[in-house]
């Protein structure tokens, strides 16, 4: 069965969504889970509209089939552009992270582009391996939701 994906502009509705899914326990493998945002509704929400009103931040929602699925964003200054992506457990195991990351970086278009994964996330490392991206380091990183640091690899797309 294909599934199409689309990566669009995020709306309002989408921010429910992605308080849903950040706030779901299954999704503590993710580095993303560590800032205060994750936990409390109204930092979330003032955080999310300073990333909608940053001109640096290329943020996507991602929609599978018609549903809102996540979320994927390239951040930070030129020569240091990072990317990030949550998509919810339920539609973990489809492909639809590997696809939302493959378009995102051709929608971005610049190089370098950086990436952390958690370490024990094999399907994190896995999509972004996928993706072009190679491991090029690890350091550590307290995840709020394990309650604990762990160890996170450093991953490089160049071209």
């Amino acid at each position: 069965m294909h599934i199409v994906i689309e990566l669009r502009e995020t709306r309002d509705g989408d921010l429910d969504v992605f308080w849903e899914q950040l706030t779901d326990p299954g999704l503590r493998y993710t580095p993303e889970r560590a800032g205060a945002s994750s936990y409390d509704r109204e930092h979330f929400d003032t955080h999310w509209a300073g990333i909608r009103h940053d001109p640096a931040v290329t943020l996507r929602t991602v929609v599978a089939d018609g549903a809102v699925v996540g979320y994927a964003a390239v951040f930070g200054q030129p020569g240091a552009r990072q990317v990030t992506y949550v998509i919810g457990i339920e539609h973990w195991g489809r492909g639809i992270a590997s696809r939302t990351v493959a378009e995102l970086v051709r929608l971005e278009g610049t190089r370098p582009l950086y990436a952390g994964a958690v370490a024990d996330s094999a399907a994190s490392v896995r999509v972004l391996v996928k993706c072009g991206f190679t491991v090029t380091g690890r350091t550590r990183e307290f995840v709020r939701s394990r309650g604990e640091e762990v160890d996170v690899l450093l991953l490089t797309l160049d071209r």
